[in-house]
């Protein structure tokens, strides 16, 4: 026999869903023989999927005095399927009857013992490796069969085995001196033995323990632990669909996930690599070739990046505090004598100063028990009343962000924590651990999944991201869903934020796809009926939503509160539900509020220019403001450069509508319905309590005009008018004036006043020299009281306004 020098083996688990059908037992075989190809291999198996549950059902028959014979008929099948040789079938035949042998005992015991248990269900892992090594020797290989309980030593505590480690090393390395170097050992994993030779098993995860325990031993070039997962994630899948897999981990960092919740590792698995130099990969046996994450001591190169955000579920709070202060009752030691005694999990623990009051975080199936062994162990301070009642929360669910050298990182639990207060999640208890490589908190758990996408998104863990459902297609809907697709490069290369355009409906057609649509492609995609309540649910589950309203229509006011309430954003060029009265109007913004969700409408007041931001930061800053005055529509702004050039009215109507300036019944515009409302949304937010009524409108064309609803006759109506308004644009001219359509708000100490309408302004007024659509807003206030802050710039067009949604959508995501 020619034997091994150390660091030559590598060590491959495989866990049941790799061994549960004659397909994957066959990619083991194909996987097991390529890396042997590279050097020695030892293989670690547990029982073929499925065989443990069929052991366990056996189990209690023969305990309940049932006959086991339809149990082990399936145990039988599992291993006796076409792709095992018949080599392999002596072998198996003379397991299947010393487990028949056992559970005979069993039945006549009538209990099974946890000893007992454990030597039923190890049966599972003995008959894997008699296929398993069967399939190898079928294909020409040579296999060693080891039985894990040859030297792996373990206490008796059946079901939850602790290693000997020394001694199991030590007996490893005396076995290991004998094996043949071109043998591909076949290993059970899971199985122990104790000192007095009564069979053991490790507990959950028990053959990955096993296989970093014959890693440790052999000093293998590599554990490999297969599965049908593809590593280790960014967070759990299936509460975040971006999640990410994380190329490379350092041992303590996995350690610390595997200890907060990560299910892919158990922490006792990563114990025996701790300061081995022996790497761990964790591989999917359904995607070989994916290289899976890689774990040693050295970790990701960029050590100061959060790793991943995990999670425990099903976890209860108690809060035991003293009803006064006093020094001479230690709560904190008391308390922890008391859960060193049951022996709990205890996931979180946080001490007041003095150790006046501690919270701790335990399994919600140890509750019963630890809350009735505290209460009797403060029984006299709780009946004197020192000590308050024991308050519980439950379920909790304890969510943890792990990542290498968080601790020397500035604002790392500053983000986290902000993050979830901006969604509303209150935050229980706090624990950072002493190596800062985590930081915990516990939370409600029915906000469990929310919590997670936040934290994940707030950290970056992923490429920032944002679902987007447009409401409406017209000129303003149509230029944005182009940006949208121009600028979708720009925002990933230089911000790493991807924008998804998963839904677009109009008033009468939809498309939806959580998956994401091209943009300019949507419209093809349309199909009957509009927005409904489904389509808003499973716009909540996705990253970031928000609806965007690109439409004019009434009533949306109630569609952007069913939003909010769901967790969606709200970003809006719709001035209607703004302008609501005014407690629908409050109610809509305390929803927002409420949900601690953001609702944007800058493009409501002057498409892309920062007026309604402009007047947020005068009043945020302390400014009081006296009066605003603008030329607040860049329709009407163009109609009075037309009109003033010469350009009969109706002309300049249809010019204007052509250009997409107007709202789709331009008779609104010319009314100045239009700039009587983006007036009162300046007004309210100014806290002046006014409903559209209490503005003085006065329209660009008279009233009886604007009656026309047929489009062609309200046209030819204009034609008709456009002489006297030449006349009165002459008259204008005469005086060195120019014709403005402004709205006018100032507040005095007799209380605000509020018009719209035409207006004759002089060469020194800000809107003497406006051109085309241009639009401007003055603000007058205490720190600008002689000359005002104006604002001024493009005031109408599908292009500039839908560049102002997209700069709201980028400010609700961050950037």
């Amino acid at each position: 026999m020619n034997s091994q020098t150390p660091r030559t083996r590598s060590v491959m688990k495989f866990g049941g869903s790799s061994l549960a059908s004659p397909t994957l037992r066959r990619r083991v075989v194909e996987l097991a023989a390529a890396e042997h190809r590279l050097g020695p291999v030892a293989l670690v198996l547990s029982a073929l999927g499925g065989t443990t549950d069929h052991l366990l059902a056996a189990l209690r028959a023969a305990a309940a005095g049932e006959p086991v014979d339809s149990h082990l008929f399936a145990v039988h099948a599992l291993v006796a399927a076409e792709d095992v040789p018949a080599t392999a079938r002596a072998a198996l035949a003379t397991l299947l009857g010393e487990l028949r042998g056992l559970l005979q005992g069993v039945r006549l015991l009538g209990e099974a013992s946890p000893a007992a248990t454990d030597a039923v269900v190890s049966f599972g892992e003995r008959l894997s490796i008699e296929v398993i090594a069967a399939q190898l020797e079928a294909r020409g290989h040579t296999a060693l069969r080891l039985d894990s309980r040859t030297w792996c030593r373990t206490d008796d505590r059946h079901g939850d085995a602790r290693v000997d480690e020394a001694h199991s090393y030590g007996t490893l390395a005396e076995m290991s001196a004998t094996w043949p170097a071109e043998a591909i050992v076949v290993c059970t994993g899971y199985l122990g033995r104790t000192a007095t030779g009564r069979t053991t098993t490790l507990g959950r995860n028990g053959s990955d323990y096993t296989a970093t325990l014959l890693g440790r031993g052999l000093g293998a070039r590599e554990v490999q632990i297969w599965s049908d997962v593809p590593g280790v994630m960014t967070a759990n899948p299936r509460l975040v669909h971006e999640a990410r897999l994380l190329e490379r981990l350092s041992y303590e960092e996995a350690l610390e996930l595997a200890m907060f919740g990560a299910k892919v590792l158990h922490p006792r698995t990563l114990v025996p690599l701790l300061g081995s130099g022996v790497p761990l990969r964790i591989r999917d046996t359904n995607h070989p070739d994916h290289p899976g994450t890689f774990v040693d001591a050295h970790g990701a190169d960029d050590e100061e990046r959060a790793t991943s955000v995990t999670s425990l579920v099903d976890q209860a709070l108690l809060d035991i505090q003293l009803a006064v202060t006093s020094e001479g009752v230690q709560l904190g030691e008391r308390v922890h004598r008391v859960l060193e005694t049951h022996s709990t999990s205890v996931r979180l623990a946080t001490h007041s100063a003095h150790g006046q009051a501690i919270s701790v975080v335990v399994p919600c199936e140890d509750l019963p028990a630890i809350q009735a062994a505290l209460e009797e162990a403060l029984v006299y301070e709780l009946g004197r009343g020192t000590v308050r009642p024991i308050e519980v929360k439950q379920p909790v669910s304890l969510l943890t962000l792990v990542g290498e050298a968080m601790g020397r990182t500035p604002n790392v639990a500053g983000r986290m924590f902000s993050a979830l207060g901006e969604v509303g999640i209150n935050v229980l208890a706090i624990g950072q651990s002493a190596s800062a490589r985590s930081i915990s908190c516990a939370v409600d758990q029915a906000l469990l999944r929310l919590a997670v996408r936040t934290v994940h998104d707030a950290m970056h863990l992923d490429q920032r991201r944002a679902s987007l459902f447009l409401l409406g297609h017209g000129v303003v809907g149509s230029q944005l869903t182009a940006q949208l697709e121009s600028q979708a490069p720009v925002l990933a290369a230089e911000h790493q934020l991807q924008l998804d355009l998963v839904g677009l409906a109009t008033r009468t057609r939809h498309v939806f796809d959580p998956a994401g649509i091209v943009a300019t492609k949507a419209v093809a995609r349309l199909e009957p009926g509009g927005l409904d309540a489904g389509h808003l649910q499973t716009l909540s589950r996705l990253p970031n939503p928000v609806l965007i309203d690109c439409t004019a229509a009434d009533g949306m006011e109630l569609l952007y509160r069913e939003a909010l309430a769901l967790g969606i954003h709200v970003v809006a060029a719709n001035k209607k539900p703004l302008t609501v009265p005014q407690a629908e109007r409050d109610a809509l913004l305390a929803a927002a509020r409420k949900a601690h969700r953001v609702y944007r409408y800058e493009t409501t007041v002057g498409a892309a220019l920062p007026v309604v931001t402009t007047l947020h930061d005068l009043l945020r800053t302390g400014d009081v403001v006296h009066a605003i005055e603008g030329s607040l529509s860049g329709t009407l702004g163009y109609l009075c450069s037309e009109v003033m050039a010469g350009v009969a009215i109706g002309d300049a109507v249809r010019q204007a509508r052509q250009r997409g300036y107007t709202e789709p019944q331009p008779q609104e515009d010319l009314a100045g319905v239009d700039v009587a409302r983006k007036s009162l949304i300046l007004a309210r937010e100014l806290g002046l309590q006014l409903d559209l009524a209490d503005v003085v409108v006065t329209p660009f064309v008279p009233a009886e005009l604007l009656a026309e609803t047929d489009l062609d006759a309200f046209f030819a109506a204009l034609d008709a008018y456009a002489p006297t308004l030449q006349q009165q644009v002459r008259e204008l001219e005469a005086r060195g004036e120019r014709l403005r359509y402004l709205a006018t708000l100032r507040i005095d100490d007799a209380g605000a006043q509020l018009t719209v309408g035409p207006t004759a302004v002089g060469p020194r007024h800000p809107a003497y020299s406006l051109q085309g659509s241009q639009a401007f807003v003055a603000f007058t206030t205490r720190r600008y009281p002689t000359t005002p802050l104006v604002v001024l710039g493009a005031g109408a067009g599908g292009e500039v306004t839908a560049s102002g949604v997209l700069a709201d959508v980028l400010r609700v995501v961050g950037l």
